[in-house]
């Protein structure tokens, strides 16, 4: 009864983990800004793409997906056993759980990216990456503006 119990909680535990890692995306495209970034003056450059190449952005390591691993694999390991064997594998079983859970948010969270090169109207090379966006699509001599704010920079394509 008890193990029936504790598995409950621990498949709860992942479902709960899961639901918090993916409202934890958050995007790199070059049309979403946060709060902050609203009403705030950007600078202008424009330039032409030279060069495009496919990288894979860094997923998130945030903790939340090791604590509730963490806390799943401890209580998965609790089960197992009795006396100080319990104890042990309840140690075990978080450290595990939490390790595994901490490498599937940074697997989870991981964008594909462009590295978008571009020679500036005034002859200055430059290289940004963003994450991919399928409605924004670059090519090489494509005239692109680069919008700078507070430290973030974003390409995106002049219509004319």
């Amino acid at each position: 009864m008890i193990k029936k119990y504790l598995r409950s909680i621990v498949v709860s535990g992942f479902v709960v983990s899961t639901v918090v890692l993916a409202g934890c995306q958050s995007t790199m495209t070059s049309n979403v800004y946060s709060r902050e970034e609203a009403r705030a003056i950007q600078t202008i450059q424009e330039g032409t793409i030279i060069d495009l190449k496919s990288v894979t952005i860094e997923g998130t390591q945030s903790g939340i997906g090791g604590i509730a691993g963490g806390v799943a694999g401890g209580l998965a390991g609790s089960g197992i056993g009795g006396g100080s064997g319990s104890g042990i594998a309840s140690v075990g079983g978080a450290v595990l759980g939490g390790v595994l859970a901490n490498m599937a948010e940074e697997k989870m969270t991981r964008k594909q990216g462009v590295n978008i090169t571009i020679r500036l109207t005034n002859g200055q090379l430059i290289s940004i990456v963003q994450e991919v966006d399928p409605q924004m699509i670059f090519q090489n001599g494509q005239h692109v503006r680069i919008y700078s704010q507070q430290g973030t920079n974003r390409v995106v394509p002049v219509t004319m």
